[in-house]
């Protein structure tokens, strides 16, 4: 029986994964990823952290770009 139910659910399970082309999801990845870092839950901060260190990064990648292509025009 209780294969019969396991069964069952496998089968539930993989047909219902299928992403529809109706989403309804309003929030970008870095809202929800705000959202998550701000959360009471275990290790959250290190979700904040990534975020500040990537943006820290994108920065500096911009900063070289314009200094490279100020550089580089007559």
């Amino acid at each position: 029986m209780k294969s019969a139910v396991t069964i069952a659910i496998v089968l539930l399970t993989a047909c219902g994964t299928g992403k529809s082309d109706h989403s309804t999801d309003t929030l970008t990845q870095r809202q929800k990823d705000s959202i998550l870092a701000n959360s009471k839950l275990p290790n959250a901060r290190a979700v904040g952290n990534a975020m500040r260190a990537a943006d820290s990064v994108n920065v500096r990648v911009l900063r070289a770009d314009s200094l490279a292509r100020d550089t580089t025009e007559p």
